[in-house]
């Protein structure tokens, strides 16, 4: 089903999923917004666990320890500071063991990932996701994900068991209390989902081949980021550069990058021409000697 948010659907959703014999896990990689939902159920005395980043391990410890206590394990499809996927199968196998749930946030690699990924196409095709790649198909398992970042449309989408949607459906507030997507943005999804059917895995290939472009060009000036070819791009700056000032001369020189706080992300897509990832190397480097300590 479709919403205006993920806000709003984890808002509903993890009180939902939360009960008196109910503990959360959640996955320290996992991004801020299920903890809208998280909080939610906290002042009622379920408090989270929080596990190591993709460590399934720690998880399977910390399970062994809840006694009869049912497990939701929450977690993103991929870790936006590593890029790397979330260890989804081996979650769903210890939720399942303990006979809980996994809650998938997938607003980063849904439209990116798909399955069989190779050399020649490292997203592997038809860009549907984590659970896709995982090759996941449990019941227990629910997603969440905007389709805001590969796929450019401003709405959210709720995927589950046919069990768990009515339950929604019946319960939540969401659907009580929030206006529906447009017209507009629902027509703008159908469009991209459309586009996807019929050149999507080209459009991945274009991006993974800047993405490894974008790459290259840090190795050659000394600069780097993390080992992966997701589309958001951290830096890891040398010592000595703020870098709210190194986004302010990026921004003077043409070029602009996302200021997170203390980093700076590019953002790379399909449709950037070769030359302006050429270009924004070059003018990164001119910006870090300029700004450097």
């Amino acid at each position: 089903m479709l919403a205006s948010s993920t806000l709003h659907l984890f808002v509903d959703l993890i009180p939902m999923l939360a009960g008196p014999r109910t503990a959360i896990f959640v996955d320290r990689a996992a991004y801020r917004m299920a903890w809208w939902g998280i909080q939610q159920v906290s002042a009622s005395g379920v408090k989270p666990v929080r596990f190591g980043p993709h460590d399934p391990q720690e998880l399977r410890d910390l399970l062994s320890k809840a006694g009869a206590r049912i497990p939701i394990v929450i977690t993103d499809g991929i870790s936006v500071a590593s890029g790397q996927p979330a260890p989804l199968g081996e979650y769903a196998r210890e939720a399942a063991r303990h006979g809980g749930g996994l809650v998938v946030d997938d607003t980063q690699a849904l439209g990116i990932n798909g399955v069989d990924p190779t050399p020649m196409a490292p997203y592997g095709t038809g860009g549907g996701g984590s659970l896709r790649r995982a090759g996941l198909h449990w019941p227990g398992a629910i997603l969440v994900s905007s389709l805001a970042k590969g796929f450019g449309a401003g709405v959210a989408m709720l995927g589950g068991s046919a069990k768990m949607i009515a339950r929604f459906r019946r319960h939540s507030l969401t659907r009580m209390h929030c206006s529906p997507p447009s017209a507009a943005v629902i027509a703008a999804a159908a469009r991209a989902l459309a586009i996807n059917g019929t050149r999507g895995d080209e459009l991945r290939q274009r991006l993974a081949k800047r993405v490894a472009r974008f790459e290259r060009g840090l190795e050659q000036t000394g600069l780097r980021s993390n080992r992966s070819l997701f589309p958001v791009r951290p830096l890891k700056l040398p010592k000595g550069i703020d870098p709210r000032v190194l986004h302010e001369d990026l921004e003077k020189r043409g070029v602009r990058s996302v200021l997170q706080i203390s980093k700076i992300n590019f953002v790379l897509r399909a449709s950037h021409r070769l030359a302006e990832i050429d270009a924004a190397i070059e003018t990164l480097s001119e910006a870090v000697d300029a700004v450097t300590l």
